[in-house]
């Protein structure tokens, strides 16, 4: 019989992980002003490449939205497509105020939703049409 010594290393930290995702918009400008005084995200990085320019946007250390806007000419359909951005908000009913104000449409206003254990569920659309659901954790 001998004795060995048992250990167990920490878990290797995964090398894959989502980043972030691309949204094509059709006024770059507008987009940007959107996601940084609406939502409250921050500019990271800017990318001016041959076909398109890329604004990469996020909160400190989390996923990002990365805005897409192709100049090379090509036929992009920028709006009401089927994608929704879901958020975790601090305040939802605030961020929703903040959509009337820049007169965007909140298609559905932050409320507790039974069937989701009393999170706050909110809906609203960007410039372009796509879905920005508002989520709060119940407290």
């Amino acid at each position: 019989m001998t004795d060995a010594a048992t250990t167990t290393a920490a878990p290797a930290k995964a090398k894959n992980n989502f980043a972030a995702v691309g949204i094509g918009v059709s006024d770059m400008a507008r987009s940007v002003e959107f996601y940084t005084n609406v939502m409250g995200m921050k500019q990271m990085q800017t990318f001016d490449l041959p076909h398109m320019k890329e604004v990469v946007l996020g909160y400190k250390g989390d996923v990002a939205v990365v805005l897409m806007h192709y100049i090379d000419g090509s036929v992009q359909n920028y709006t009401n497509n089927p994608v929704k951005l879901v958020f975790n908000i601090d305040d939802p009913k605030a961020l929703a105020a903040r959509f009337h104000a820049a007169g965007l449409e909140v298609t559905r206003e932050p409320e507790p939703l039974p069937e989701f254990g009393g999170m706050i569920v909110g809906l609203a659309k960007d410039p372009d049409g796509y879905v920005i659901e508002m989520l709060k954790q119940p407290s």
